[in-house]
């Protein structure tokens, strides 16, 4: 039997199953601290109340992009990198920036950005598969160049552009 790669460490809180894809979430301190991008995996249970609303919520944004999450969040990262998903966590359901973009209105540099979008340990709930390469290009996502996480990327702004009509 092969092993779902969501049951190598970190272990996870809860596990949610999407198209395609999987998530993991972990929470400490009260908070949803970090949400991993996997490999298809079944659903889990959360350990906690808070990993179990995490993973509801998730589920119905996975089918419907236009819910709100309410869920208080503890991203770990340094300033720029927050000011960085304070950003992204801005561009509306539907519309994408890309990282020059971004880096204009912080004042920073492209790459600054993209590497601050691909630390960000909170994907969906702050949306940097919003974030694209100048020209429309996906870039990358999650600090992958290829591969996997392109097609995550590639369905998850499918799955809200269908969501903006």
């Amino acid at each position: 039997m092969a092993t779902c790669a969501a049951d190598l460490p970190p272990t996870w809180d809860a596990l949610v199953e999407a198209p395609g894809f999987a998530l993991g979430l972990s929470c400490r301190a009260g908070a949803v601290s970090r949400i991993g991008l996997l490999e298809p995996c079944p659903a889990r249970p959360g350990r906690t109340p808070l990993a179990a609303e995490a993973a509801r919520q998730l589920a119905a944004w996975l089918a419907d992009p236009r819910v709100h999450f309410d869920l208080p969040l503890a991203p770990r990262g340094t300033p720029f990198q927050h000011r960085v998903w304070q950003q992204i966590a801005a561009i509306p359901l539907g519309e994408s920036r890309s990282y020059g973009e971004l880096a204009q209105a912080l004042g920073s540099a492209p790459r600054a950005v993209g590497g601050a979008c691909g630390a960000n340990p909170l994907p969906l709930i702050v949306p940097c598969h919003r974030v694209l390469a100048a020209h429309g290009g996906l870039g990358g996502f999650n600090r992958a160049r290829g591969g996997f996480l392109l097609d995550v990327k590639r369905w998850l702004l499918a799955h809200e552009a269908g969501a903006k009509r």
